[in-house]
């Protein structure tokens, strides 16, 4: 039977502010990408949202994202490859931390909002993104945005030894070079759940339409729902139900068959 991981941002509540419905979502996802203070959460956050996954047995990723908390991190940044190396060190270290703390292991790096997107086009980037995780830990995986706009987070990754798995966004759509729409234009958040159940599926056998009509080759391994969105506990179910009816199992990135 054919897997793939569910993943979600999660722990991107601050402070006295709530974001996303992580409560809710957990029970039906196998991977979890916690913020890590600099777009979204802090150290309450983070504890409670690692203690959340262990206790629905789901794989624990760190979220690192440009240090906006004012623009939840989807602005893009002016900063060296060095500032994104050390930066990313700081955020997944503390994460890490908390998760040794809990008896857990942090299992995956996945970039935030408009580091993710900057590091799709800008292989300085990419690369920084990359190193940091490698010196930090080189067994965890590195996720990379799925379909041949992701081969310069794929390449480098693969060239500095990491894990590289494959990541397509159901809940989002995508232009014609295979990249995500921005969120400035209308449409670029996909709200209904049968929509994006039957965009995950398709994901999950390897294509996307993008928003002219293209379909797109995706080699998929994790998809992604956001955990803002406000309908995301209704998108993972009706996606879980999707795939299961597809004879297709969710099971966290790197579980074996």
């Amino acid at each position: 039977m054919k897997t793939i991981d569910l993943n979600c941002d999660m722990g991107e509540s601050f402070g006295a502010y709530t974001i996303g419905m992580d409560e809710k979502v957990m029970a039906h996802i196998s991977s979890a990408n916690i913020a890590c203070g600099f777009h979204a959460g802090d150290p309450m956050v983070m504890d409670k949202t690692v203690k959340m996954a262990m206790a629905n047995n789901v794989r624990i990723g760190a979220h690192p994202g440009y240090p906006d908390l004012m623009g939840f991190g989807r602005r893009s940044m002016a900063l060296t490859a060095e500032e994104i190396k050390q930066y990313l060190v700081f955020q997944v270290g503390a994460l890490m931390a908390f998760c040794k703390v809990h008896g857990t292991a942090l299992a995956h790096v996945k970039p935030h909002g408009a580091l993710y997107l900057d590091a799709v086009e800008n292989k300085t980037i990419a690369r920084a993104v990359a190193e940091s995780i490698l010196s930090l830990d080189p067994n965890l995986y590195f996720v990379a945005l799925a379909g041949k706009k992701g081969e310069t987070m794929r390449q480098v990754g693969e060239e500095l030894g990491l894990k590289v798995v494959y990541e397509a966004f159901p809940d989002r759509a995508y232009t014609p070079e295979g990249t995500l729409v921005s969120r400035k234009e209308p449409g670029a958040v996909i709200l209904d759940p049968e929509r994006v159940a039957k965009r995950a599926l398709d994901m999950a056998n390897g294509f996307v339409k993008s928003v002219d009509g293209k379909t797109i080759e995706l080699d998929v391994q994790t998809l992604c729902v956001h955990g803002d969105n406000l309908l995301a506990v209704d998108l993972v179910k009706t996606i879980k139900t999707t795939l299961k009816a597809n004879s297709i199992t969710i099971k966290s990135m790197g579980m074996k068959n």
